[in-house]
């Protein structure tokens, strides 16, 4: 008897030892869960008045972190309305002293579904790119019939397009100002356009043409006898080889009015280049 309990208090102990277990942690003497000592009373209230510490600690911190981020937020915020009423403020002093850009939408029946979308859009990056300028003009849509096909597609596919600062008016840009006053930009126009003129109204065909017809603009401004004019590509802009061997120089409506923008700057290079080379010619060197 006394070999087979000794046999049985062995094979405990070599279980408990595999377990991890100390012998004397496995009997009823052991206090606490886990062999773990107990804690005085002392030992717990320090500890709970830490962790409160701790607590207070993390909530100040993200509280702290909160104020920041409203701060950034509402920053921005000012920020954007800022800028915002200083881009009105720009379109408004167009409407009141130009220049003027009027989309001439008369040929818009011309289009597919497809073009007619494309030109929607462009109206929208015209507007975009417009209201960020420095120097924007006051933007016209000129024949915006009610009911038809780009009338539609504009609302559908710009979000607030009723909220733009500009006119949109089903009338003809010619029963809005006067003759002499209109230019219309045509890429066939023999006349090079160097200088913007606040007095004048500048007209770009609303018009998307997979197929290009060659001079319909300049065909339309002629029958009308307005002034033409075309934006100076072939003067400053170097073509890029290409393997298929074109180039055009029709521009979709919102790339105009950004390569307009560049004559004022342009205009000045310009002038500043040809009076040199002419004091060179004339060995004048007093400017």
């Amino acid at each position: 008897m006394e070999g087979g309990g000794s046999g049985e208090a062995e094979a405990l102990r070599e279980a408990l030892r595999l377990l991890r277990i100390e012998p004397a942690a496995a009997g009823p003497s052991a206090a606490g869960v886990g062999g773990a000592a107990p804690c005085s009373r002392n030992v717990l209230r320090k500890r709970r008045r830490w962790e409160r510490v701790l607590a207070a600690r993390r909530r100040r911190r993200r509280q702290e972190r909160e104020r920041s981020r409203a701060r950034r937020d509402g920053g921005r915020g000012a920020a954007r309305r800022h800028s915002k009423a200083l881009a009105e403020q720009r379109l408004l002093e167009a409407r009141a002293s130009g220049p003027r850009l009027c989309v001439d939408l008369g040929m818009a029946d011309r289009m597919t579904l497809k073009e007619t979308s494309r030109l929607a859009s462009q109206i929208r990056r015209l507007y975009g790119a417009n209201r960020q300028a420095e120097k924007p003009f006051w933007l016209y849509l000129t024949e915006f019939v009610v009911g038809s096909l780009i009338y539609e597609e504009c609302f559908r596919m710009n979000d607030g397009f009723s909220n733009y600062l500009m006119d949109t008016t089903q009338e003809s840009y010619l029963d809005l100002f006067p003759l002499d006053a209109i230019v219309y930009l045509t890429p066939d126009s023999e006349n090079v356009l160097e200088d913007i003129d606040p007095k004048k109204v500048y007209i770009l065909g609303g018009l998307v043409d997979e197929s290009i017809h060659k001079k319909l603009t300049l065909r339309r401004a002629q029958e009308q006898s307005l002034q033409t004019a075309r934006l100076p590509i072939r003067e400053y802009m170097v073509k890029a080889v290409n393997t298929k061997n074109y180039h055009s120089e029709t521009l979709a409506i919102n790339q105009d009015p950004k390569l307009a923008r560049c004559l004022e700057s342009w205009s000045f290079f310009w002038k500043r280049l040809r009076a040199s080379r002419c004091r060179e010619v004339t060995g004048d060197t007093s400017a």
